[in-house]
């Protein structure tokens, strides 16, 4: 009976309480995402959800709120962006096409569909995480050229085309694909992915999304605040403990992310 009575409050009686509760559950999804580099989705959406939003302003407004984050992670970790900016300016111009053309044509797409290839793929990529225990605990680079840069684009590309469509997990993917192309550690590409993803995808997103209905200002407000400093929190925490808590928390989230997807997705389809 939790469920229903929390929907009820946030849906027709909003108090101090249940901002409150909005900001809490906005402040730790967004801690546990900063440190891992995605899945803030994984609680903040389904909240927002249950407060009566159609799935498409939810998704808009989450991904508002986490601009918000993707702030609050940069801020703490913008030095880790300085020796980068190639890389950045690579995401930037090959995934942003992607993410405009996710958000422009996610009312086509099957969300079923979608749910279950991205909640597949996260469970292996905790799985993949697990099994690596040295996976981005430390940070070689590579040299760059065209055969390495093409395996990067590609994938990033479509890594957009998720971005603008579905609600979690994408960030998480631009995590392990730095780390696996560009030999980085978790710190590094955890900085990278809150920047251009966080910030830049996101807001893009957003704009698309929004315009499909409008986004509730007073629950978007507390969202801000919640992702803002749930992401400097997460990113003082992972500046602390290092790569072996990014390594852990990330694993975590995957699998966490990718059963929620599966869930989301055997549910429709039932």
């Amino acid at each position: 009976m939790l469920i229903p009575s929390i929907y009820l409050k946030i849906n027709n009686d909003f108090n101090l309480n249940s901002y409150l509760l909005i900001f809490l559950i906005s402040f730790i999804s967004n801690t546990f995402s900063a440190i891992s580099g995605g899945g803030a989705g994984l609680i903040q959406l389904p909240a927002l959800l249950l407060s009566g939003i159609p799935y498409y302003q939810a998704l808009a407004t989450h991904k508002v709120a986490t601009v918000a984050l993707g702030l609050g992670g940069s801020i703490r970790n913008f030095k880790y962006l300085r020796n980068d900016r190639y890389v950045l300016s690579q995401i930037l111009f090959f995934g942003t096409p992607g993410v405009v053309l996710g958000s422009s044509i996610v009312k086509f797409l099957s969300e079923e569909f979608l749910y279950l290839i991205l909640g597949i793929f996260s469970i292996f990529l905790s799985l993949y995480s697990f099994l690596k225990p040295s996976l981005g605990l430390s940070s070689s680079g590579k040299s760059d050229n065209f055969p390495l840069k093409l395996k990067f684009i590609v994938p990033i590309f479509f890594i957009g085309i998720l971005n603008g469509s579905v609600s979690s997990g994408t960030g998480l993917l631009v995590t392990i694909l730095l780390i696996k192309t560009y030999e980085m550690d978790f710190l590094r590409a955890v900085s990278l992915t809150f920047f251009s993803v966080g910030i830049f995808w996101n807001a893009i997103g957003a704009f698309f999304l929004s315009r499909i209905g409008s986004i509730p200002t007073n629950l978007l407000l507390i969202l801000i605040l919640g992702s803002f400093t749930g992401g400097y929190f997460g990113a003082h925490l992972s500046n602390l403990k290092g790569n072996k808590l990014i390594k852990n928390t990330f694993t975590i989230v995957c699998l966490l992310v990718g059963l929620s997807l599966l869930i989301k997705s055997f549910r429709s389809l039932i």
